[in-house]
């Protein structure tokens, strides 16, 4: 499905330009927006969405806080970088990594060399997100959100490492979903 937009001229649809990647990937800090961006930019796009977080849940059976705790960081960073190839293989699909994904050189080898395929940061504050997760449903369950100030110390050691993965950059700070959707497609078809 071709995204259309309108002709302020005539109104009637154009096609949009065509996209430069078959995958689009967005990465960022919890709280972002990236499973809600990302599964409302696959659905403008016709595309398939896949969430990391919700494939490694999935394919384990186990939430990942428990996956955390059952067999620890090493172990689900080995199982997140596995989900992160399977999904890389498909075309016309829209992934959202999880927070820290970015931090295992594995993941970043496979974004880099993974052909027709965008990497996009979803940019805000470190207090924007973090006031954003403290709202989600859900959130009694992550467990940076306990600690404030851990989650900080987090926000600023990954940030240098979103900002060299990514290739694009969108400040959600002040957007609702659908503008960074839109915000998305403009980087995107420039």
């Amino acid at each position: 499905m071709t995204s259309m937009l309108a002709d302020p001229t005539t109104e009637s649809p154009i096609p949009a330009a065509p996209l430069s990647a078959d995958r689009i990937v967005l990465t960022g800090f919890m709280g972002a927006g990236k499973s809600t961006v990302g599964r409302l930019l696959a659905a403008e796009l016709g595309w398939q969405f896949a969430d990391v977080d919700a494939e490694v849940e999935q394919r384990y059976g186990s939430s990942i806080s428990q996956i955390f705790l059952e067999v620890g960081e090493a172990e689900f960073r080995k199982r997140e970088s596995a989900a992160i190839a399977r999904v890389l293989g498909r075309r016309n699909i829209v992934i959202a990594l999880g927070g820290g994904a970015p931090e295992t050189l594995t993941n970043r080898l496979l974004l880099e060399q993974t052909s027709r395929t965008a990497v996009v940061l979803l940019d805000a504050p470190f207090e924007v997100l973090f006031d954003r997760c403290v709202l989600q449903e859900g959130a009694a369950v992550r467990p940076l959100l306990l600690d404030a100030q851990l989650a900080a110390e987090r926000f600023r050691l990954r940030a240098p490492v979103y900002r060299r993965c990514a290739k694009h950059l969108v400040d959600t700070a002040d957007q609702q979903p659908q503008q960074t959707v839109a915000a998305v497609l403009k980087l995107l078809r420039a």
